[in-house]
């Protein structure tokens, strides 16, 4: 009598659990847990120091609540400032990447000798965070919301050029290499086989960039670049806590706003 021979199809999918693959596996996540433990020694990071703060967390939240309410009207002109700072900032970076985002697209067929050069200097930019920005353009602009405005305009670029040609080259090359097949030159290409794939991630980079400088902006302030940060950076400099708590809950609820909206408008370009 004949052994039925199982007919199953064999899922592709299904993980290797084979000796050599499991030890793998172990050996990959030993690696990694002896990494954080080396880490924490390192910076001296313990949950003994976590639990030993905690009631000074706890004294610190008895002086944020209640919030001064009566604070409220002092603070809504910075924050409104703020918000327009991050609006600017955001527009004028994202107006900037979009150029050296088709400059770095590797698959438009840009020279090396050029793309090469715009990829690096997007690096440089993108390593230097928002708050050296902001301290340089106080130095050489003074402080104001004109300094913190260019800090987010560097920024934003840095950060939506980036998203922006990775999606570029992301997108599907069957419309692109048809036109070429027809005849299109370069700038028709990116016209009308480059730009409609890319848009809807171009406004959607946008406006997660615009969600994250309208929280930077806050933060700009305590080295003098406008906005609400200068309120914050006074209140905490005073051990006002219930004021710098209103601070913190009114960027919340802005944020939150702002987030709603982005949502939606997402939704409809995506």
């Amino acid at each position: 009598m004949k052994t039925p021979v199982s007919t199953a199809p064999i899922n592709p999918a299904a993980p290797d659990l084979s000796p050599p693959h499991k030890y793998k596996q172990l050996a990959g996540w030993l690696v990694l847990f002896a990494v954080l433990i080396a880490c924490s020694i390192r910076t001296d990071v313990t949950p003994y120091q976590l639990i030993v703060g905690l009631p000074q967390m706890g004294s610190l939240l008895q002086e944020m609540f209640p919030p001064d309410w009566s604070y409220l009207p002092t603070i809504w002109g910075p924050m409104m400032e703020t918000v327009q700072i991050a609006i600017l900032g955001t527009t004028l970076g994202g107006l900037l990447a979009i150029p050296v985002a088709l400059l770095c697209a590797s698959n438009l067929g840009i020279s090396r000798f050029v793309s090469l050069p715009a990829r690096m200097m997007l690096n440089l930019i993108r390593t230097i965070p928002d708050l050296l920005f902001a301290a340089i353009f106080v130095a050489v602009f003074g402080i104001g919301p004109f300094a913190g405005m260019l800090a987010l305009v560097f920024f934003s670029f840095g950060l939506i050029a980036k998203l922006t040609f990775e999606a570029i080259e992301a997108i599907d090359p069957g419309p692109l290499e048809a036109m070429s097949a027809v005849g299109a030159n370069r700038m028709q290409i990116i016209m009308f086989g480059v730009v409609p794939q890319a848009l809807p991630y171009f406004m959607s980079y946008l406006l997660y960039t615009f969600e994250v400088n309208v929280r930077a902006a806050s933060v700009l302030g305590l080295v003098g670049a406008g906005g609400i940060g200068l309120l914050l950076d006074r209140a905490l400099g005073l051990f006002r806590y219930d004021r710098a708590s209103i601070i913190v809950l009114l960027t919340l609820v802005i944020v939150l706003v702002i987030d709603y909206g982005s949502t939606i408008i997402r939704r409809k370009l995506l």
